[in-house]
């Protein structure tokens, strides 16, 4: 018999996740979400929005070397990097192992979901808020970006899922990848979260592909599997030139001699194997037309 309390997660109308519930370290609604820090099971402490795993303990560290170490990687000279979203400061503390960078922004709109995160979990951002490069905005990232007076090598977008009336519905739009497109520096280039590749629920990601692929020349969709997901996790690379597919493993190598500290997830042979795109989601991704626009944003939940 079962005798424990349980974490139900939604994951489509016909699909749940159970994660044995062991402590609930602090549960909020904030202005803009539900706010959770749960200790599930054997993934540990975990940062749930909305419902929605976000973040665990367990393999955070797969999920944000994958994010944001292929970008930086292509771009081979990052110094000025924005990330929208992010708010456990994990995504600021990979960016951070790359010593040319020179300027961290990270913009999110709930301040809420950032102040609890560096209470709780201090474990993802390691001290990275206090670094000096950094810098952190409270508002909305689209408005940052199109108001912005700079441009920047790398911008990361970390956000949460594109659901009905969620805070980041209308950051999956063509209109603001061109927005994005425009405020990067020449040679620049972008990573954003696409969510789940799962052969039966992978309608989002091939929208994005899709959408993204409206703004930018270079497009490179990639994977990962990420356990406390329960199903693989998809990413998204643009830029106009760059290209992480066009790096070997000796220029892969090289490169990452320059970052501090050592990776616990992420090397040469899994950049390589982050690109390679089983044939199923290939044909998935050639036949999708739809574009996602500000007129009719889709919410894929």
């Amino acid at each position: 018999m079962l005798n424990s309390r349980w974490f139900l997660e939604i994951t489509s109308d016909t699909e749940v996740n159970m994660h044995a519930l062991e402590e609930v370290i602090y549960s909020s609604r904030t202005k803009y979400q539900k706010l959770e820090i749960l200790r599930l099971g054997r993934f540990g402490k975990s940062l749930i929005l909305d419902g929605k795993m976000q973040s665990a303990e367990a393999d955070e560290f797969i999920y944000h070397e994958c994010l944001v170490h292929p970008v930086l990687l292509a771009h081979g000279d990052p110094r000025n990097v924005l990330i929208a979203g992010g708010g456990e400061g994990a995504t600021i503390r990979e960016v951070l192992r790359w010593p040319t960078v020179e300027k961290v922004y990270m913009v999110d709109l709930d301040r809420e979901v950032v102040e609890v995160c560096k209470q709780y979990m201090p474990e993802w951002h390691k001290g990275a808020f206090n670094d000096s490069r950094v810098k952190v905005f409270y508002e909305d990232a689209r408005k940052f970006i199109a108001e912005a007076s700079e441009k920047f090598d790398v911008i990361i977008l970390d956000l949460p899922e594109p659901m009905e009336a969620g805070p980041a519905i209308m950051l999956y739009t063509e209109e603001f990848y061109k927005e994005v497109a425009n405020h990067l520096t020449p040679g620049g280039v972008m990573v954003t979260q696409a969510t789940t590749v799962s052969i039966i629920n992978c309608d989002a990601f091939a929208i994005i592909y899709k959408t993204i692929s409206e703004v930018f020349k270079v497009v490179r969709p990639y994977w990962t599997a990420v356990p406390s997901f329960y199903t693989p996790w998809g990413f998204v690379f643009a830029s106009n030139g760059k290209d992480p597919k066009g790096l070997d493993v000796g220029e892969i190598k090289e490169r990452l001699t320059k970052i501090d500290g050592a990776l616990k997830f992420y090397n040469p042979e899994i950049h390589l194997a982050l690109f390679a795109i089983p044939e199923y989601l290939k044909d998935i991704l050639e036949k999708e037309t739809r574009v996602n626009r500000d007129s009719s944003p889709i919410s894929f939940y």
